[in-house]
């Protein structure tokens, strides 16, 4: 028996550190909520059918042990550690952080898989001396066996109980997290108060507001001292990050990008930092699934507008109907847009090609001014207006902001130009909301040569989430050569409305995987440069 349990617990120790490592990243990405985990959890959970199965096993190897149990337990340990050893290997668009916080919930659930552990077997050797079966001096190895007996079943259970362990850990660190969230929250406070004049701009959207946020590095560089929060990082958190480590006694702007998920996120940001200053990018369905509604995300993204000082200004994206209409309430708003003349900033005269784009700002004192930019697309432009309209209001003339914009540069991801020689890579992988996906199907159509859409779709939409796929493959009908679509479930609505425009169905193909559907762009013999979009790239967590 007890040869049998170590047998099980090596085996335990290559499965256990691969499920703890997976169901953590999930957890993480899904913000270490709860609610959004279990909702993850039930549409995938045949992802991990497995651990339910190890967790069965478990159980039912604490109360029974014969050998043939023993040996089915293995084998399923074995098979869970290298499926899992595989999903590591696998390329990640965003790994897991092993951040304090993901540090401690580690150390949680091993001492509570030890405390399991330790517990299930001094109850076993407790209940043999107990019951009379044998005498502890006499008989000390049918007292050992007693007690390992449990441990081949509680080893194998806490393998798959990986699959929950991140959100009871959730609620037994919830005081811990609490305190040292408050501890970082109070220095960044006091940190942003230390630095005088500094003036903060908060940037939110549906999307638009990563763009926006580096655009207005660019812009403002050149006459400020700026900060910006780093990549994507638009959390509590991660600001709070941004500040404790690169917020100096100099700095004169800091530009904050803030992300929401749910009613409240944008609020609660803005009591961390606020903002003297804001810019509202774009609202539409995005996380429809944790919103619910237009109604809440437009809410929420207003909550940056309330926290905004009477005394400062609030920049309004005018071509965003939702935005045009809340906006009326807010009499420090200024409105920029690319689609007509109006109040505050608006572009003419746009010109696209696929070398980049052309536009005239007019400003709301009369001044006016013809920019250059290497960005490609007419929808790139309403974000450059945004960025222009607060770097001229905060003083700097139209003229000098030609240079600058014509620096800004595509940020990583988001319709980035990748040379590949008798390729090139158009990557908006980051992009996965309808109005970017459409926009950049459109802007494809510009190249001349091969255009080839490669997409597994758009995600995190609700109900709508079908609807807008295939209204996708419609807008992809009319601009693409090739679509190639990965995975099988999900884009079925995006053939469906490909199909639906006449598109022809040998050049709308279904791959399983990114890496064969870029395979087949590339073996395309069709004369001519070839174009490949990646648009979109799933989330790890789908």
């Amino acid at each position: 028996m007890i040869i049998r349990t170590l047998i099980t617990a090596v085996l335990t120790a290559f499965a256990l550190p691969l499920t703890l490592r997976y169901n953590m990243h999930m957890l993480q990405l899904n913000g270490y909520k709860n609610d959004e985990h279990l909702r993850w959890m039930k549409k995938n959970i045949r992802m991990q059918w497995i651990l339910l199965f190890l967790m069965a096993l478990g159980l039912l190897r604490v109360f029974f042990a014969p050998a043939a149990l023993d040996i089915l337990v293995w084998l399923t340990l074995l098979v869970t550690a290298l499926v899992y050893r595989q999903m590591k290997l696998m390329a990640t668009k965003k790994k897991l952080v092993w951040t304090p916080r993901v540090k401690r919930m580690t150390v949680t659930i091993l001492l509570l898989g030890a405390l399991l552990l330790i517990g299930g077997m001094l109850l076993a050797a407790h209940s043999y001396v107990a019951s009379g079966a044998g005498n502890l001096a006499a008989d000390h190895a049918e007292y050992f066996a007693s007690a390992f007996r449990p441990a081949g079943g509680i080893l194998p259970f806490l393998v798959g109980a990986q699959l929950l362990a991140g959100l009871l850990t959730n609620l037994v660190n919830r005081p811990i997290e609490k305190g040292i969230n408050h501890y970082y929250i109070r220095d960044a406070k006091r940190k942003l108060r230390s630095v005088p004049g500094l003036k903060v701009i908060g940037v939110t959207g549906s999307y638009g507001k990563t763009s926006v946020k580096f655009y207005l590095q660019t812009l403002l560089r050149g006459h400020f001292n700026v900060l910006v929060t780093p990549e994507s990082y638009n959390t509590p958190m991660g600001v709070v990050k941004t500040i404790r480590a690169s917020l100096k006694p100099t700095t004169e702007i800091f530009v904050c990008e803030m992300g929401a998920r749910r009613v409240g996120d944008i609020r609660e940001l803005c009591e961390i930092v606020h903002p003297d200053h804001g810019i509202l990018t774009a609202i539409g369905p995005q996380h429809l699934e944790t919103f619910g509604d237009l109604e809440h995300i437009r809410d929420t993204k207003f909550e940056l507008a309330d926290a905004v000082p009477s005394s400062g200004m609030i920049f309004l994206n005018g071509d965003n109907e939702i935005i045009r209409e809340k906006g009326k309430q807010y009499p420090n708003a200024i409105y920029y847009r690319s689609e007509s003349e109006g109040e505050g900033y608006y572009a003419s005269d746009i010109s696209v090609s696929n070398l980049g784009t052309d536009f005239t700002v007019h400003a709301p004192d009369g001044s006016t001014q013809r920019y250059q930019m290497h960005l490609i697309g007419a929808h790139n432009v309403i974000n450059v207006v945004g960025a222009i309209a607060v770097a001229h209001a905060l003083g700097i003339p139209l003229k000098e902001l030609v240079i600058p914009v014509r620096q800004i540069q595509p940020v990583a991801h988001r319709m980035q130009l990748l040379d590949r020689g008798a390729v090139t890579i158009i990557d908006d992988a980051y992009n996965s909301n309808p109005v970017g996906s459409k926009a950049a199907v459109e802007n494809l159509a510009l190249f001349d040569g091969v255009r080839i859409l490669i997409t597994p779709g758009m995600v995190e939409l609700g109900e709508q989430e079908e609807e807008y796929n295939r209204l996708f493959g419609t807008y992809a009908a009319d601009c693409c050569d090739y679509i190639l679509l990965v995975g099988r479930k999900r884009v079925v609505p995006i053939r469906e409305g490909a199909l639906r425009k006449g598109f022809d169905e040998k050049r709308c193909r279904v791959f399983d995987h990114l890496e064969d559907a870029l395979s087949y762009a590339y073996s395309i013999r069709d004369e001519g440069h070839k174009y490949i979009l990646l648009e979109n790239d799933l989330p790890d967590n789908y």
